[in-house]
């Protein structure tokens, strides 16, 4: 038996709380899951796992033992980067969640290079808007923007971005230019769930709200974005959503003397586990990219 390898695959069966989705993230098969922590039971000579209505949950002894196999899978982790130098040479599966959008406009384009840098790992991303559950999902890392709404979360903040009204000159050359945020309420808002009808700015410490309209509503930030560049209406966006078209003059920022609040890209790890080597290090990474924009 693998020590390391029943280890991670007692994690696993701990964060997800049954052999079958235990055996779905690992890709392997249910019995060998089971097989896998009785070996590893008869080799400790101790239960580890008691069944539930909740589920699998570890025994008093099964909790302790989950608690030092993260610290010795996170130090074997960290002597194998030790050992290739500088953090190079990263091996295995990455299982990184991202807003469909920012990843396809910020982190994609960039991966040739990660992986260039780390020839032996093989990277899964799932592009999804919503707040997934990371462990039910075996996401190692999730890039997320905006206030987090789990206050306990393992969290690392990567950068912040200027938030903006933006919109196509096309579509203020049939609209106008709003000069002020009570012109809002004459124009079209691409708005985006859940965010709400009424925006609020500051200016030299003051702060104005205005009530705005839009007939084009939409759960995703790639039909927001989709909607703004087809000239029908403006939006409030981080200025990384229209980056490229805000450097060629394809979206212009308006109402540019009011401010916004800015908005935050966050590395989130799974609750109750040590974040991965290779998470970490893929958060430097993203780190990196963002602060050459």
């Amino acid at each position: 038996m693998d020590r390391f390898q029943a280890m991670a695959t007692y994690l696993r069966v701990v964060d997800t709380g049954s052999f079958s989705a235990a055996a779905r993230q690992l890709n392997i098969g249910q019995p060998a899951v089971s097989k896998i922590v009785a070996q590893l039971e008869s080799r400790l000579k101790t239960s580890l796992l008691t069944r539930s209505t909740h589920g699998l949950t570890p025994t008093e002894a099964g909790q302790r033992f989950y608690e030092r196999a993260q610290v010795a899978l996170q130090e074997a982790d960290e002597a194998e980067l030790a050992a290739r130098g500088a953090g190079k040479g990263l091996s295995g599966k990455l299982r990184i969640s991202a807003a469909t959008t920012f990843a396809r406009l910020h982190v994609i384009p960039h991966l040739p290079r990660f992986l260039d840098e780390h020839p032996e790992m093989d990277i899964d991303i799932i592009l999804d808007d919503r707040v997934i559950d990371l462990i039910a999902e075996g996401i190692d890392v999730s890039l997320r923007m905006g206030a987090l709404s789990d206050s306990s979360a393992v969290a690392r903040k990567l950068a912040t971005s200027p938030r903006s009204v933006i919109a196509t000159p096309e579509y203020l050359a049939r609209k106008g230019e709003p000069i002020t945020p009570a012109e809002l309420a004459e124009h079209e808002a691409i708005l985006y769930n859940p965010q709400p009808n009424l925006w609020s700015f500051t200016r030299e410490g003051a702060v104005t709200s205005t009530s705005v309209n839009g007939r084009v509503r939409v759960s995703a930030a790639e039909g927001q974005r989709a909607a703004v560049l087809s000239h029908m209406g403006l939006c409030i966006a981080s200025d990384w959503m229209f980056a490229e078209e805000l450097k060629s003059g394809a979206a212009k920022k308006v109402l540019t003397a009011w401010q916004l609040p800015s908005i935050d890209l966050w590395a989130v790890f799974p609750n109750g586990r040590l974040a991965s080597a290779k998470a970490r290090q893929f958060a430097g990474f993203v780190e990196s990219i963002m602060a050459e924009k």
